[in-house]
């Protein structure tokens, strides 16, 4: 019987990428440096739901040289979240400096992007009453 174990997202800034995830409500559960490799891997998940993992991928640049920029990660699609209260994730997020796309007008849903463009979804556990500012937000950019 198969398992689901992650999904891996390659990314430019290992400590942005966290920083945003956290805002989210994940924690980092392990790390593992390849130094031969010269990649890292950080793993992270919501507390209690640590069988489904993010991976993030990050690729040591070479010496001297700034890092890759990744590009398509539209192609990957999004990740999701189910979250207690979609209005304080999204304050949460916003405060923390991340431009929330299509702002939860509905009280269900809303996506962000991380710091190298994947996008995220967020589910309302059940549905909040549409509130403002929320509900006169336009959408911003791509999601």
């Amino acid at each position: 019987m198969p398992k689901y174990l992650h999904t891996m997202i390659r990314v430019t800034d290992v400590d942005a990428t966290i920083r945003f995830f956290n805002l989210i409500g994940l924690e980092e559960v392990r790390r593992f440096s390849h130094e031969q490799g010269r990649f890292t891997l950080v793993f992270l998940a919501c507390p209690g739901d640590e069988d489904a993992q993010v991976e993030l991928t990050y690729n040591w640049p070479p010496e001297g040289e700034a890092g890759e920029h990744y590009t398509g990660g539209r192609n990957f699609g999004h990740l999701a979240y189910r979250v207690e209260n979609i209005y304080e994730t999204c304050q949460r997020l916003m405060d923390g400096g991340v431009t929330i796309n299509r702002p939860p007008r509905d009280g269900h849903m809303a996506f962000v992007r991380s710091p190298d463009g994947i996008s995220v979804e967020l589910l309302q556990d059940g549905h909040l009453e549409p509130a403002e500012p929320w509900a006169s937000m336009p959408n911003v950019g791509e999601w």
